[in-house]
């Protein structure tokens, strides 16, 4: 059958790498729905609400604050080891259409848990929206994007084997949904080593939350217990920073 040749686009090029990256990753994943009722209550009674991905964004980097091996990597050079990292370091993957073409780019955000919610969810509608050129990481990553491919590996394998290049080129967790369009379980993958993925919020106010991660770096018990800490910090840290952004206005109904 005769088709049609098609040249692969910047963007579809990096997913190729990421996924190429990915391959030799241990991953293992553990999922569990979420009571949200607080939040679902402070984010209806807000103003200005916050986007999901903002509000899972901030939430897990509260939690690992608390929990240094949710800043944990495992990296190869100059020998295998676990690298701790300072502070948290989110990933978050943005839709977008570029030239036509639907593609996904990673938006890289330090130390989400040291700023307000607000500005957290305002970078990620910047990357939504904003050009290319005007995202920092955007341009980042199209730069290593158009090196030639023995150039392009060699930039892969030292952002990903150094454990503090680790964090400034993949973050130390990446959130991913497809809730907008209609939810279902998304297993994600990327470097590592963790990712976060959410579905659509179910009539019974709950949530339905994925946690994948890098087995090299901790097990299936610690990871339970930051899905019970999620759901506590979503319903408190998170619900109240929404209340105390303002309440809706309610307009004047004349009879």
């Amino acid at each position: 059958m005769r088709g049609q040749p098609k040249n692969i686009s910047l963007p579809r090029r990096l997913i190729v790498d990421l996924m190429r990256a990915s391959m030799g990753v241990p991953f293992v994943s553990l999922s569990r729905p979420l009571r949200i009722r607080s939040l679902l209550e402070a984010r209806a009674g807000a103003a200005v609400p916050a986007g999901w991905a903002a509000m899972f964004v901030k939430a897990f980097a509260l939690v690992a604050r608390d929990e240094p091996i949710l800043r944990t990597v495992y990296a190869k050079w100059p020998w295998p080891m676990l690298y701790e990292l300072p502070k948290s370091v989110a990933s978050i993957a943005i839709a977008r259409i570029e030239d036509g073409e639907e593609c996904v780019l990673p938006q890289r955000i330090a130390a989400p848990e040291a700023l307000p919610l607000a500005e957290v969810d305002a970078l990620i509608r910047h990357a939504k929206t904003a050009p290319i050129e005007d995202v920092p990481m955007f341009r980042k990553i199209m730069r290593a994007t158009r090196l030639p491919l023995p150039l392009r590996r060699l930039s892969w394998a030292i952002g990903l084997n150094f454990g503090r290049q680790r964090g400034n080129w993949f973050g130390s967790f990446s959130v991913t949904s497809v809730a907008a369009y209609g939810g279902g379980e998304l297993q994600a993958i990327t470097p590592g080593p963790f990712i976060v993925s959410y579905g659509a919020v179910a009539p019974d106010q709950t949530i339905h939350v994925v946690i994948r991660w890098d087995h090299r770096v901790t097990d299936a018990a610690p990871i339970a217990r930051v899905l019970t800490r999620l759901e506590q910090v979503l319903n408190t840290e998170i619900a109240t920073e929404l209340r105390a952004a303002g309440p809706k206005s309610v307009r004047a109904v004349r009879t």
